[in-house]
């Protein structure tokens, strides 16, 4: 019982530590957009070049991410854990002290790499070594990072920019960092601490992860052309087709090898499977909502930065609110009705923010934004959770990777979406000389849409889905 107990308080003190390196990371993607100006002014640079140092840290993340499984199985997850640590901080500081936008990018490419590693790697780590009826305690602890961090970067990133510089949002890092590897040295386990029959190094599939790679990163960088404005049409097909040229061919090599770097057999695991398209669906529609939002308050209403990152706070607050109660509710409801609640509530408030207008009291709007981070929050949370409830520890590595992998483009994808459905919606409304608030309108009405959508596999769901993982 003690032996029991004492692992327990060890695998949430390694969540902690892991959610706290998660936030670092997915703060640090988003929160260099509301900086770009002053970056650009201060480098003396046009703002549109400043965008490459987004583009770099997210295609390195995203290329990186199949290799991670590799390195922690060849390496061991606690040195590959610190060292990402190390490399993150350090490249903050890089960034932070850079003077020219090729510097800035190189600090970024850098910064990718150890963001890479801390995605997967930590997760993995945790639930190697979490017992199954701890693994619903222990993914809502990494499940808060990716839902907070975008939604206070806005905030964050005009905050600091406006009464400091754009440096701070990388020396911010620094302390966090340095906090993080001096605990990671005392709570990350090594080799030994893995129960036997639990690890299993995965082979190196370079073909494998090289036709992976290279596919991830076309699709990626691909989106990112679609996102920009003006879009280069044809840079941007090129890139796509490329891409999934790149992982059809990926896949075909995975199914014939007898020794992949990730097995597919996974998708085989029926929860596994209906997590990875259903929450990366999910996860492709809550990416935009961020993204969306800000645009439409400084854009339609006239806010500033400042403001606009403020209201979005209020998503956050119905993250925060929620997030104590949602083991209680995975437990009590099941994973599928909890899933079809959050994905129609999210509907419902996507709708609703459709019909914001500058004359809207923003008391509503309060009451609409934290439903909304309530209903993210639960969604985000049952779906990360599912899709490890019947994963065995020895297909961790294969399983973490994949998983890590769709959502760093989701993410990406989400926010394409939002920024093509806006354009879209300018485009309709053009010819009627429609009011500015009608493309965010769209927008969000086609989020609502996909979000509809995404309802599908959890619908399927058996009610008794993540059984396995109820135990008290």
């Amino acid at each position: 019982m003690t032996s029991s107990k004492s692992r327990s308080t060890s695998s949430n003190a390694l969540a902690l530590l892991v959610a706290g390196c998660f936030f670092m990371e997915n703060l640090d993607s988003t929160i260099v957009t509301t900086a770009v100006p002053s970056i650009a002014r201060d480098l003396h640079v046009d703002a549109t070049s400043v965008g490459v140092t987004i583009t770099a840290y997210v295609l390195t993340v995203a290329v990186l991410i199949p290799v991670t499984g590799w390195l922690a199985d060849r390496f061991g997850s606690r040195r590959i854990l610190l060292t990402a640590i190390a490399l993150f901080t350090l490249a903050s500081i890089a960034c932070a002290a850079s003077t020219s936008l090729p510097l800035l990018v190189v600090a970024r490419v850098v910064q990718g790499i150890g963001g890479a590693m801390m995605v997967p790697v930590g997760r993995m780590t945790v639930l190697r070594v979490t017992e199954k009826k701890d693994v619903i305690r222990a993914v809502a602890w990494l499940t808060w990072p990716a839902l907070v961090a975008p939604i206070l970067a806005p905030f964050v990133g005009g905050l600091l920019t406006t009464y400091a510089s754009w440096h701070w949002i990388f020396v911010v890092n620094v302390p966090l960092g340095i906090l993080g590897f001096v605990v990671a040295l005392r709570v990350v386990p090594g080799r030994s601490a893995i129960p036997a029959g639990e690890f299993e190094p995965t082979p190196p599939d370079w073909l494998g992860l090289a036709l992976t790679s290279v596919g991830i990163g076309c699709l990626v960088w691909g989106t990112t052309l679609v996102a920009s404005t003006p879009v280069d049409v044809a840079q941007a097909l090129v890139f796509l087709v490329a891409g999934a040229i790149g992982v059809t061919l990926a896949l075909r090599h995975l199914r014939r090898t007898p020794q992949p770097f990730v097995d597919l057999r996974l998708l085989r695991i029926h929860t596994y499977a209906v997590a990875l398209g259903g929450g990366s669906a999910y996860r492709f529609v809550i990416s935009a909502i961020p993204f969306v939002l800000p645009l439409l308050y400084q854009g339609a209403f006239g806010w500033t930065p400042l403001q606009a990152g403020s209201a979005i706070l209020f998503l956050f607050a119905g993250n925060l609110g929620v997030k104590p109660a949602t083991t209680w509710m995975i437990r009590t409801f099941g994973f599928r009705r909890l899933l079809l609640v959050a994905h129609l509530m999210g509907v419902v408030c996507l709708l609703a923010m459709a019909a914001f207008r500058p004359a809207t009291p923003f008391g509503l709007m309060i009451v609409v934004l934290v439903l909304s981070g309530a209903a993210r929050s639960v969604g985000f949370t049952a779906y990360n959770t599912l899709t490890y409830a019947d994963v065995e520890k020895r297909q961790m590595t294969g399983a973490t990777v994949l998983d890590s992998t769709i959502q760093q483009i989701a993410i990406g994808a989400g926010i394409a979406l939002g920024a093509v459905a806006i354009s879209a919606g300018r485009l309709i409304g053009a010819p009627t000389n429609a009011s500015p608030v009608f493309a965010y309108d769209f927008a969000l009405a086609v989020i609502a849409v996909v979000m509809l959508a995404a309802l599908i596999p959890a619908w399927r769901l058996p009610v008794s889905a993540g059984a396995s993982l109820m135990a008290r």
